[in-house]
């Protein structure tokens, strides 16, 4: 039974009376928080933007002339895939291509004369107007290989288009076709673009056209290993959208729609545009010459990790590493070396190595600009004049030197698992290397665990340079072995750093 005493009766009494004394003027307070909470925002609405920029987005179809014989098949035309999708499917884990449909007055195969020759359908994508007069902005690989190219306008209008130009290392292509006063899209600012806003496609996926999509920005500048960054986004796209625009809710293109990340060939999600402004730079040069004038300085690049960064002094991983310096290239005759670390070029920061080729490529050849290394501690700055970029051939290796004889590994060389010998002059110009020592045999132990090599050059210890196996010992007799040794060593024709530890924790 519950019981309550007296003391307690009188507490509640008073409460209540105080609470009653009060009731008349009693206001209800709103607690703080809820005063500062955002109010609930209604879902955008598409259709002006639909209505805006829908005249402006093709179709596009593609056309070859091939061998009927050449593809395969049992003679009902089964086993013929279309290429373009083969091409989609093949950058997006390779899996196997599902049916597309024809698209509105598409064609089946005719065979043409007498030689087995025929026309047939390639591919279908998409793109969208430029200007006025005609010129079409798409992907390279939608018309890559295409004998025949036709757009077709959201009014039905079909028209034969003329390749322009198609720049494989971006993926961007400009088509133009035989027509005035037609309709054209606004091109956006793409850095006022925002993680988190809205974005729609327009697109014909497996060959629907005028198909609408949309989705948020899921990140910027998104490094896929490709030349440009990407705008992620999770608007579904999917084959034939390629080439189609990414629109913001102001009714301006951001972006063409190009690639999505796929585990079954199938939208998941995780869709890649190519920004405008990147887009724009390339498509301007494809109708003013056809081609894309690119810089190139000659040198091969990789990423500096957090663990180097931190042992060389550099404190965080920045820039580009350079693995290698092609001779008689425009770093060579600037003096850039192997195993510097760009960190600055013509007064822009480099944060990763993908940012050096991008504004590489940018730069006209034939400009002098200024670049900034990270070389033994310290930076440094250099003038290079950028070359223009040209397919680069394959060079024959030199012939392979002699090697010097094995010396018997001292203490210092025990202490971390290696044996390291003197350069013959003949090494060092196969190398291209001033200085150094070469590894003769490694042991168990840490520099095995690093990855060290028999044949390995080591250039430099920590910010030491090596240039011979006394100076070698010397260095090692004074590292710290507790902490991590970062070695700059030089294999085959590429640079690289490795961290030694001794001490395993």
């Amino acid at each position: 039974m519950f019981r309550m005493d007296s003391k307690h009766l009188r507490s509640c009494a008073l409460a209540v009376g105080v609470a009653l004394a009060g009731a008349v003027a009693f206001t209800p307070v709103t607690p703080a928080f809820a005063q500062s909470a955002p109010q609930p925002r209604s879902l955008p609405d598409f259709t002006d933007l639909v209505d805006q920029v829908g005249p402006a987005v093709v179709n596009i179809r593609t056309v070859e002339r091939a061998r009927s014989m050449s593809r395969g098949g049992n003679g009902n035309g089964e086993g013929q895939m279309d290429e373009e999708m083969q091409e989609f499917f093949r950058r997006f884990f390779g899996v196997p291509m599902p049916n597309v449909p024809r698209g509105p007055g598409q064609q089946r195969p005719n065979p043409r004369g007498g030689d087995g020759e025929e026309s047939q359908p390639r591919g279908v994508g998409s793109g969208f107007i430029l200007t006025q007069d005609g010129f079409v902005m798409t992907n390279a690989h939608v018309v890559e290989g295409a004998d025949e190219v036709l757009v077709t306008l959201p009014d039905k209008r079909e028209f034969k288009a003329k390749i322009i130009g198609a720049d494989k290392r971006t993926d961007v292509a400009v088509v133009k076709i035989d027509a005035t006063g037609l309709p054209a899209v606004r091109v956006g600012d793409v850095s006022k673009l925002k993680v988190g806003e809205w974005v729609m496609a327009i697109g014909s996926p497996f060959g629907l056209e005028n198909t609408v999509t949309a989705g948020i920005v899921s990140a910027k500048g998104r490094d896929t290993g490709d030349y440009l960054p990407f705008i992620q986004t999770d608007v579904a796209i999917n084959p034939g959208n390629s080439g189609g625009p990414l629109i913001n809710m102001r009714g301006e293109v951001v972006g063409i729609n190009s690639q999505i990340y796929s585990r079954s060939g199938g939208f998941m999600g995780i869709s890649f545009a190519i920004p405008i402004d990147e887009a724009s730079r390339v498509a301007e040069q494809l109708r003013v010459s056809g081609k894309v004038q690119r810089g190139r300085i000659g040198v091969q690049i990789d990423q500096v990790t957090r663990d180097v960064a931190e042992s060389i002094g550099l404190g965080r991983p920045q820039g580009a590493l350079v693995r290698s310096v092609e001779t008689g290239s425009p770093a060579d005759k600037a003096g850039l070396e192997a195993g510097d670390i760009i960190t600055r070029f013509n007064g822009q920061t480099i944060d990763r190595a993908s940012d050096l080729p991008r504004l590489v490529g940018n730069t006209k050849p034939g400009a002098r600009v200024n670049l900034t290394v990270f070389r033994r501690g310290g930076s440094r700055d250099l003038a290079i004049t950028v070359a223009e970029f040209e397919q680069e051939q394959a060079r024959a290796r030199p012939a392979q030197a002699p090697e010097a004889k094995p010396q018997a590994a001292s203490p210092a060389q025990q202490s971390i698992g290696i044996a390291v010998a003197e350069l013959t002059a003949a090494q060092k110009r196969e190398a291209k290397v001033k200085g150094g020592v070469r590894v003769e045999s490694v042991t168990e132990g840490a520099a095995q665990r690093a990855g060290v090599r028999e044949g390995d050059i080591i250039v430099a210890i920590g910010n030491t340079e090596i240039n011979s196996v006394k100076e070698f010992e010397a260095v090692v007799a004074k590292m710290d072995k507790s902490k991590a040794i970062p070695v700059l060593l030089r294999r085959g024709e590429l640079a690289s750093y490795l961290l030694i530890r001794p001490a395993r924790g």
